[in-house]
């Protein structure tokens, strides 16, 4: 006797329940020194970031609590770090594997802004919530393959180099200043487009290393997109530059965070 035939619909939804779900796939985001790139993290969830061929040796940013990220000897669990009630994310380390672990507090909507570290750099990371189930994040620096070829004695100069640079930028940014970097206020309007207005408002300087500060505008009436390069100026030495949101609505303000080569 032949068998009935299924309803289009009905065999159609059970062909589609019967096949597996696509597995997610990790993000690798391509990164370098300095610049800023954007990542999706889980909202509910927690997000690995990794570096890859490296290890993160510090994480700055708006940080509720912390555990296990302080130096300590393997066998001795470092103490969780006192709860700041402003902050915006849970940090967890894995100091053996040089990875870090993040959750956002409550229902935090805007996009977190951190600097990850490592030996070859410091990264400049906006991390959008969605959500999405745990995820793993890796970055991947070219350069730091070339670099890791360089002399002893050009890794050391290396390293410190980069180490002045996380330091200025994570002052910039969390306004905590310390007391070998001199701060001065200004006001200092300049003009790049007709469609934002940019204003300088804080200059840091330390160990020849010059940093600036801007408040930028989008004043149009449409979504202004900016890229750390637009701030690249000539003749300028520019070493790093982060900003805290590159798509302004109309109206939205943003930080930027320029460092250079001092005089």
């Amino acid at each position: 006797m032949d068998m009935p035939l299924l309803p289009l619909q009905l065999a159609t939804l059970l062909l589609y329940v019967s096949l597996p779900a696509p597995a997610a796939q990790p993000q690798r985001k391509e990164v370098r020194d300095g610049l800023t790139v954007e990542a999706i993290i889980a909202q509910r969830e927690t997000t690995r970031i990794r570096i890859e061929g490296a290890k993160i040796l510090n994480v700055v940013g708006n940080v509720y609590s912390s555990a296990n990220c302080d130096k300590k000897a393997a066998d001795v669990p470092a103490p969780a770090s006192p709860v700041n009630p402003a902050g915006e994310f849970v940090l967890s380390c894995d100091t053996i594997r040089g990875d870090v672990y993040i959750r956002p507090v409550g229902t935090v909507k805007k996009p977190l802004n951190i600097f990850v570290s490592s030996d070859a750099g410091t990264y400049t990371l906006i991390l959008r919530t969605a959500d999405i189930p745990a995820e793993t994040i890796t970055l991947v620096d070219p350069q730091a393959r070339l670099s890791s070829s360089r002399t002893s004695g050009n890794k050391g100069t290396s390293t410190s180099h980069i180490r002045a640079l996380k330091n200025m930028l994570a002052a910039m940014a969390t306004e905590r200043t310390p007391d070998d970097i001199r701060v001065e206020e200004v006001y200092i309007p300049l003009q790049l487009w007709r469609e934002a207005s940019l204003v300088q408002t804080r200059r840091y300087e330390r160990d020849g290393l010059t940093g600036e500060r801007y408040t930028l505008t989008n004043t149009s009436d449409q979504v202004l997109t900016v890229a750390e390069q637009e701030f690249d100026r000539a003749n300028a030495e520019v070493l790093a530059v982060a900003i805290e949101n590159m798509n302004l609505q109309p109206g939205a303000t943003t930080q930027v965070y320029v460092i250079r080569r001092g005089e």
